[in-house]
């Protein structure tokens, strides 16, 4: 009897063990293919987003391979059209900005030396902790390098970026075996429920991608309109930042207002003050008024959750992360409102409740 608890306990410890070395394993093995997972949960998001017109087409008796070359044709001959009109613009300025970088670097410095030279005893408290105007800006050198690093990481990643549009391609051409094994994941009495929170989570990825595109193109028009006028240099460059700034939820608008005004300050302090005061009536229209028609219901999701996750998958994964904290926050409502909210019995005073909690 004493052998036969022996040899149970034996096994139960081995068991035990080579459980927790394989989850360890299994763990280590994530670690070090985090990055590749989350490039094929970007390329997943996007097959979606783009399998929404593919599919338009199908249903009208195209077949699906020549519907998903109708549409990647049209992507990239828009994309191709748009770097052949704006790329040679945009890389002008751009060489024009960085040829000019010690200028704008003397302009703010000496602008911003002149107005602490009207607060001596800041002035002392900065000087006594170390600290300098120069210092608070980014060297030169470091500015430049960090381009050059940032080109030579560009060539380094055309490979992944020739996988990542290959996952694309190969999804949108052929969903059926990717979804079938997302369905067959879930048991057979939930799977009602995984495909409504799909088909939720497609249709606020969709509205994620329009909203951004259409509102992107908005603002990055009249970025460039009003910095033309007002003379700011690089105003194609800050207007292509301005376009994409939409797809980083909130954080988006400091990334897209602050090197511009700073450059601004080097022309003269006037405008760099009506570049802040356009920026943040731009950023107050396009959030409040602009955006909320353009995502209606479809992106009905707190702007804090936005945040959150921003915050969260920024710290986590860097740029690729912020990129995907609106998608995943999308994802995250869907599933919880299919296989959660939907399963609870209906409160008809929730609204009462929530009143008696904000007013109290």
């Amino acid at each position: 009897m004493d052998i036969k608890r022996s040899n149970n306990l034996f096994r139960t410890a081995t068991s035990i063990v080579l459980y927790v070395a394989g989850l360890i394993i299994l763990l280590w093995f994530l670690y070090k293919i985090l990055s590749v997972l989350l490039l094929g949960i970007f390329a997943v998001v996007l097959g979606i987003i783009i399998n929404a017109p593919v599919s338009r087409l199908e249903r009208k008796g195209i077949k699906r391979w020549l519907a998903s070359m109708i549409v990647f044709v049209l992507i990239f001959a828009t994309m191709g059209l748009l770097g052949w009109m704006v790329v040679p613009h945009l890389s002008d300025q751009l060489d024009v900005l960085i040829g000019n970088i010690p200028k704008y670097y003397a302009s703010v410095s000496g602008y911003l030396d002149k107005v602490l030279a009207k607060f001596p005893e800041l002035q002392k408290e900065i000087r006594e902790g170390g600290m300098s105007v120069s210092s608070a800006i980014p060297s030169i050198g470091n500015t430049v390098m960090g381009i050059g690093n940032f080109s030579f990481s560009v060539l380094g990643n055309v490979f992944v970026f020739i996988v990542f549009i290959c996952m694309v391609v190969f999804f949108v051409g052929n969903p059926r075996p990717i979804v079938e094994l997302y369905v067959t994941v879930f048991p057979i009495h939930q799977r009602q429920k995984a495909e409504d929170a799909l088909k939720h989570t497609s249709v606020m990825l969709i509205g994620w991608m329009k909203s951004n595109l259409i509102g992107g193109a908005i603002e990055a028009v009249v970025v460039y309109g009003f910095l033309t006028l007002m003379n700011v240099p690089g105003a194609l460059v800050w207007a292509a930042l301005a376009f994409f700034s939409e797809l980083i939820p909130k954080i988006g608008f400091y990334i897209m207002a602050i090197p511009p005004t700073l450059v601004a300050l080097s022309v003269s302090p006037g405008t760099a003050f009506w570049c802040l005061v356009f920026f943040l009536l731009l950023n107050e229209l396009v959030s409040d008024f602009l955006m909320p028609k353009l995502r209606s219901s479809t992106m009905n999701i707190h702007p804090m959750s936005s945040l959150f996750l921003l915050l969260a998958m920024g710290t986590a994964f860097g740029l690729t992360g912020a990129l995907l904290a609106t998608p995943m926050a999308a994802v995250i409502k869907a599933y919880y409102e299919e296989f959660y909210t939907n399963c609870r019995l209906k409160d008809e005073l929730v609204e009462k409740r929530i009143d008696a909690v904000v007013y109290p």
